[in-house]
């Protein structure tokens, strides 16, 4: 078993960017848990919506069936922000329009920290990523960069907004290559409670004997024992100070 280095906490602010609704909820969420516990600001931004998630519901329903599993599925964990930036489900691609779009996010919410998922090629072994969240992934990281370069879409600084280049790390949660965790032993309910929350999805998938709690119960486990904790997070980061 790998050994995993603990995520600092000496930060205030994180904001989450993910590709779907639901993305958070497979793994991270009892790690933003713990983080509103210790009364820190987190905001939840989805860059689609999740409309095309669901074979046997059509977009223009699904839209509003996924934004409200994922409004509670952040309350559960402590998040009131939810944005959705309402970008096509299913073909958003990565390229300076997408990165202009999220740096203006990262600009207007200043973190200090910003989570995404793994935009590596897989999870691991034969499992392929999908291609929103390697596209996602790509441009935050980029675009946490641009939002400190005035000179990087500067017509988003004509009005209230400053450029922001604080961002101190990049954390990809549920990469393969990672190797921080986070501890969530004492928040691991409330991650499930989450995942459970987006039941319309989970249903619509056909999972008939998907059980939230198994499911997270073992990567949580695994990484955990390379914690030296019960349950943990595992994430991928990717810092973005001077010579780090």
């Amino acid at each position: 078993m790998s050994a995993f280095e603990p995520l600092p906490e000496d930060w205030q602010r994180a904001l989450c960017i993910v590709a779907h609704p639901d993305d958070l909820e497979f793994g991270a969420a009892a790690a933003v848990a713990r983080w509103t516990g210790q009364g820190k600001d987190v905001v939840y931004c989805m860059v689609t919506s999740g409309e095309a998630g669901i074979d046997g519901l059509h977009p223009d329903e699904c839209r509003g069936v996924r934004e409200a599993e994922q409004v509670e599925s952040a309350r559960l964990v402590g998040v009131s922000t939810v944005e959705f930036l309402g970008l096509p489900d299913g073909i958003v691609e990565y390229g300076v329009p997408l990165r202009r779009t999220l740096a203006e996010v990262v600009r207007r919410h200043r973190p200090d920290v910003v989570v995404t998922g793994n935009f590596r090629e897989s999870w691991g072994g034969q499992s392929l990523n999908q291609a929103d969240h390697i596209a996602v992934g790509r441009a935050v990281l980029d675009a946490a960069r641009d939002a400190g370069n005035r000179w990087i879409f500067p017509e988003q600084l004509e009005g209230d907004l400053e450029p922001w280049g604080d961002v101190r790390a990049v954390w990809a949660a549920g990469s393969p290559e990672a190797r921080h965790a986070v501890d969530t032993t004492d928040t691991f309910d409330a991650g499930v409670a989450s995942l459970e929350a987006h039941r319309a999805y989970i249903d619509g998938l056909g999972w008939e004997h998907f059980d939230p709690r198994e499911f997270l119960e073992g990567m949580a486990r695994q990484t955990g024992q390379g914690l030296g904790v019960a349950f943990a997070a595992p994430f991928e980061v990717y810092p973005l100070g001077w010579g780090d």
